[in-house]
């Protein structure tokens, strides 16, 4: 006897697939990091993230004005630092004419719509290369959330719509929104990366932003202190509840396509929108296999964007952002 129900029916072509299909990906789903410098007239190719760039303010006009016309409306803004003005209290992070607080005027001024959401960490400038101020060979915790609510208050001054804690100290999170509001800025909305995970995937982040610890003597030679351990699940899911009771808008889980588990069970766990980071390991992983060879560039970059919005995820950050948007358009 023949099968009453044959699920093959669903795949005969593309056509029925495309009507069927459960995860669609759109423009809307992302969230487009940029890295800045100082100077003029650069777009620096990063090494180790072929075709992705470094831009100064003047170039990061022309870029913006792009991901707009492909219907790109978000971007997640990094700064790159000159090792001059780097110290271990990050205090160039408060100058209201540092290159963040330009950064985010320049992104406002040639795209008033664009929504701009700032890092707010130390580590881009630290002498150290750390997320925290470091104390007798430690991170220490209150006097850095301290200091990220008065950065996260700089950035909205300068016109951040989102600010967006990647450093994983406890407590910060009351300590931005506690600051923005006594500031005034009740609309300026927090995405916290929640479970940010100790990573070996963050390499060429660190490259773009010279940003990786130093190996010194009473320096911590790593960020396990702070970020988490990637062998713990509900850990994440607790972290992820703590900061959405101080006051974060969103929340974030980083990396992505190990932690697709994590996705989901705080996608299921919660009930503000889930943000996910596709990091630069990831990125770079799929560029040198394409360019072995080895695989098939759009194919493997489509089927990981969807895999990360098939977990749960309603926003992904990713440097993927503008090859898949013109893929699909």
């Amino acid at each position: 006897m023949y099968p009453l129900r044959r699920n093959r029916r669903l795949r005969t072509n593309e056509s029925i697939r495309s009507l069927v299909r459960e995860t669609i990906i759109t423009p809307n789903d992302f969230l487009v990091p940029l890295f800045v410098v100082e100077g003029k007239g650069v777009k620096d190719e990063i090494p180790s993230m072929p075709n992705y760039f470094r831009y100064s303010l003047d170039l990061l006009e022309n870029e913006v004005k792009d991901l707009w016309k492909l219907g790109l409306k978000s971007v997640l803004l990094f700064v790159k630092v000159p090792d001059n003005l780097k110290d271990n209290q990050g205090k160039e992070a408060l100058n209201p004419n540092g290159l963040m607080q330009r950064a985010i005027k320049t992104v406002k001024n040639v795209c008033p719509d664009m929504l701009v959401m700032t890092d707010v960490a130390l580590d881009p400038y630290s002498s150290y290369g750390h997320d925290g101020i470091v104390k007798n060979g430690m991170i220490i915790n209150d006097e850095t959330s301290d200091f990220l609510a008065e950065m996260s208050v700089s950035h909205a001054k300068a016109g951040a719509d989102f600010v967006a804690p990647s450093d994983m100290m406890d407590g910060r999170i009351l300590s931005i929104r506690e600051a923005l509001e006594d500031e005034g800025f009740i609309n300026t909305g927090i995405m916290s990366y929640s479970a940010k995970y100790a990573s070996a995937f963050y390499g060429p982040f660190r490259d773009a932003l010279d940003s990786a610890p130093v190996d010194m003597v009473n320096v911590p030679k790593d960020k396990k202190t702070y970020q988490m351990d990637y062998s713990n699940r509900i850990e994440a899911i607790r972290e992820t509840e703590m900061d959405i009771d101080e006051g974060a808008d969103i929340v974030m889980i980083k990396p992505g396509l190990c932690y697709l588990d994590i996705v989901r069970e705080i996608r299921d766990a919660v009930d503000v929108p889930v943000a996910v980071y596709q990091v630069s390991g990831e990125y770079a992983m799929i560029k040198a296999a394409a360019e072995k060879g080895w695989l098939n560039h759009d194919a493997v970059m489509m089927e990981q964007v969807t895999a990360i919005k098939r977990a749960g995820a309603d926003i992904i950050a990713s440097y993927f952002a503008k090859d898949v948007v013109k893929l699909i358009s």
